[in-house]
């Protein structure tokens, strides 16, 4: 049977969308108590198109869960915003903007977004989450998915240069900010380390005067890296980007993916690694796709530690 690899959707989501399978439908998400998600375009979104239909919130149901525990799902996102979580205490100075993942079709909210920002507030660092424009479940990558459509990169460049914009005010270091994603955010992570010089929507405020390159960047078993299977050609929208200036990049993915290959890992590693830009790559033999921070049997889900000592070794982080 040839594997499906819809740049991100599950392999468990996909039976969720199968006949019969009871999925249910929330309230708007809305971020925890004492947190406002902002939209980041003050008038006019660019590049806007009609959505499929109203933004949802959706549980998966208890046919398909990750270490024992259901996951939320964002629908027909088409008002990108962000949630900026503060750390209370052991403020580094650093941030850290988080694109879940859901093969530019729908967005795992909590699952690679807010308990991920969980993690990185009690490590000192401010998590910026971005819900950024995805066109709804069922909607092909080929349509749905940046490079074909703009919409995520500019919602992505557009959060990163806010927040640097708002450094200062936030209790940012403005050369600490970096970008960490899951699957297609994992992609989108590598298309903001190498599209960051030129913004690809017009002029809206002095936000976009300020540079959106991240200073460092975690991608999680990413995907539309490679170009097919068993090769480590890099897909040429990342690879003609690639310049000494890409910031350093943490790469993970497990060999038995069945959703992304290992192969966009690896052959994103080994562009950087050619033009000598400091890049680290886990492999692992198992663990699968799309597990967030939930920690299993598999020793992959123990990146965040892996994360945390990569961090120090930038100086982002200290021991």
């Amino acid at each position: 049977m040839k594997r499906l690899r819809l740049a991100y959707v599950f392999t468990l989501f996909l039976s969720l969308l199968a006949p019969g399978c009871a999925q249910t439908v929330l309230p708007p998400w809305q971020p925890s108590s004492g947190h406002v998600q902002v939209p980041i375009w003050k008038t006019t979104i660019p590049d806007a198109r009609p959505s499929t239909g109203p933004e949802t919130l959706k549980n998966t149901g208890p046919q398909s869960p990750v270490a024992g525990r259901e996951w939320n799902y964002i629908n027909n996102a088409s008002v990108p915003t962000m949630t900026v979580y503060k750390p209370k205490t052991n403020t580094t100075g650093a941030a850290v903007v988080v694109f879940p993942g859901g093969g530019y079709q729908i967005l795992a909210i909590d699952l690679e977004g807010t308990e991920v920002c969980d993690w990185l507030i009690a490590k000192g660092i401010t998590c910026v989450l971005l819900k950024y424009r995805v066109p709804g479940e069922g909607v092909l990558p080929k349509s749905g998915a940046y490079p074909q459509s703009k919409e995520a990169l500019e919602d992505a460049q557009r959060t990163v240069g806010l927040v640097r914009f708002h450094a200062k005010e936030w209790g940012i270091d403005p050369k600490k900010i970096g970008v960490l994603g899951f699957s297609a955010g994992g992609h989108l992570v590598a298309a903001m380390s190498v599209h960051w010089d030129k913004r690809i929507y017009a002029r809206t405020d002095a936000a976009d005067d300020v540079s959106c390159r991240p200073d460092f960047a975690v991608a999680l078993y990413p995907g539309h890296l490679s170009m097919a299977a068993n090769t480590i050609t890099l897909n040429p929208d990342i690879r003609d980007h690639i310049t000494k200036l890409t910031p350093p990049t943490f790469l993970l993915q497990n060999e038995d993916d069945d959703v992304d290959r290992v192969e966009d890992s690896i052959s994103y590693f080994m562009a950087l690694k050619k033009i000598g830009v400091p890049a680290e790559l886990h492999v692992y033999a198992q663990g699968g796709h799309a597990f967030g921070l939930r920690p299993t049997q598999y020793p992959a889900t123990r990146w965040p530690r892996l994360v945390e000592t990569w961090l120090g070794t930038l100086g982002i982080l200290r021991e």
